[in-house]
């Protein structure tokens, strides 16, 4: 790993996921990070986009909480099952990073309707093809249509999710719990233990799917320890 500028503490502003506190990061930024490295840093807490590597550290406030999948245990629930029937006629492939105008323009289309913001092109390509460690994305069609796209890092013992994008036409197909079931299948027949879904704050309604993977594991910022849930 290639330290390009050495972790420092953030400013404090407003958290994005609950409006009434303040949030601040350590950061960093990194190349030539290797899948050893990786699952380190993943194991400890941290996320990253591109080469910019970040872990909340807020002042009274711990409810960030990184969750990882145990993937060889996991069995979709009933509600899963349910999303993988309706999305029986969606073909999924996995390959490394290759950037397209076409996938530019589902992230362009998401960005806007979901969140109301105009995505710039060089912060999309920073962040998902600037590559400092090892990357793939997972692509989802219907018919010859690309639909949705996943960015996964690979780590020593699992894969991470960092983001994923669908043509907001299709939202009654329910792609993200998709996409994640369909991950989690890929990094079980890979032989990896652990789907890492980032960070999980219960009081958030936008990140409660994501305990809905079961069995989990919970990163305990005190103990420096993952427990199982």
């Amino acid at each position: 790993m290639y330290l390009l500028k050495e972790p420092v503490l953030s400013e404090e502003s407003c958290c994005s996921y609950l409006p009434d506190r303040l949030w601040r990061f350590w950061y960093f930024f990194a190349d030539g990070v290797s899948a050893d490295e990786l699952q380190l840093l993943l194991d400890a807490g941290w996320r990253k986009f591109g080469y910019y590597y970040f872990m909340p550290s807020c002042c009274g406030c711990r409810l960030c909480i990184p969750l990882r999948v145990l993937v060889k245990e996991f069995i979709p629930s009933k509600n899963q099952r349910e999303v993988l029937k309706r999305c029986r006629n969606v073909r999924v492939k996995f390959r490394p990073l290759e950037y397209s105008e076409k996938i530019f323009q589902i992230y362009a289309t998401h960005s806007i309707e979901r969140f109301g913001k105009m995505p710039e092109r060089d912060e999309f390509y920073f962040n998902f093809y600037q590559t400092s460690c090892p990357a793939m994305q997972s692509e989802y069609y219907l018919g010859d249509e690309l639909i949705a796209v996943g960015f996964l890092d690979v780590a020593k013992h699992g894969l991470s999710s960092v983001y994923f994008i669908y043509e907001t036409k299709y939202s009654r197909l329910s792609l993200g719990t998709f996409s994640a079931i369909k991950e989690i299948e890929y990094a079980a027949l890979q032989g990896f233990s652990y789907y890492y879904l980032g960070y999980y704050i219960s009081e958030c309604s936008r990140m409660r799917y994501k305990a809905r993977f079961k069995p989990y594991e919970l990163y305990d910022w005190e103990t420096r320890s993952w427990k199982r849930i």
